[in-house]
């Protein structure tokens, strides 16, 4: 039951900056007790972006000229801290289609992987001039290429990474491994029946 295949994603960047964005940054604790993950969007960076009262804070995403952006731009060790997968899904929700950062976070890569939201990994460099260019073009559009592994913006094209059997998941639609498994539910059936001890 392959899904899309993500092999390019295009739009206006945000950036939000400094290293080491950890999850409870990303999504705090309080609304990890929801049922669903809908409505999640709207509480990413939520204490960051919002006062005790609601008010805004000022934060990139409360900026006008970042409305509708569908690609974060991060530092290093972005998503580190707790493991929780509501962090990739607000994120999702929020109407992310992409992150490109130095690194990531192991397992917050991974869940991001799962619900086809593609991370890329760019040099130290390559990410300066990207972070500077998106933060005065907040109008401009970049693109995040999973086949030639690049990020295209202001004329210019970088070099990303991920690793390959999170990219090769994305490009043939098979980044979600529940869906894997549901569609192999006859082989799993088959399977179990030649099993003496599940008999």
């Amino acid at each position: 039951m392959a899904l899309a295949k993500i092999t390019q994603v295009i739009g206006r960047a945000v950036v939000i900056p400094g290293d080491d964005i950890d999850t409870d940054r990303i999504i705090p604790a309080r609304f990890l007790k929801c049922i669903t993950f809908d409505g999640l969007g709207e509480f990413a960076f939520y204490d960051e972006r919002k006062n005790v009262d609601g008010t805004d804070k000022p934060h990139p995403l409360n900026e006008p000229e970042h409305a509708g952006a569908s690609i974060m731009i991060g530092g290093f060790n972005f998503g580190c801290g707790s493991s929780r997968e509501h962090a990739p899904q607000s994120l999702h929700r929020a109407g992310f289609k992409a992150v490109i950062a130095g690194s990531f976070a192991e397992i917050f890569f991974g869940n991001s992987t799962t619900i086809g939201l593609p991370c890329v990994c760019a040099g130290k460099e390559d990410l300066e001039e990207i972070t500077n260019w998106a933060q005065d073009n907040p109008d401009k559009e970049v693109s995040v290429d999973l086949q030639n592994m690049t990020v295209s913006c202001g004329g210019k094209v970088y070099k990303v990474s991920m690793p390959e059997s999170a990219r090769e998941g994305l490009l043939t639609g098979r980044w979600d491994a529940i869906a894997d498994l549901l569609e192999g539910a006859a082989a799993v059936e088959s399977t179990v029946g030649r099993l003496p001890y599940v008999r």
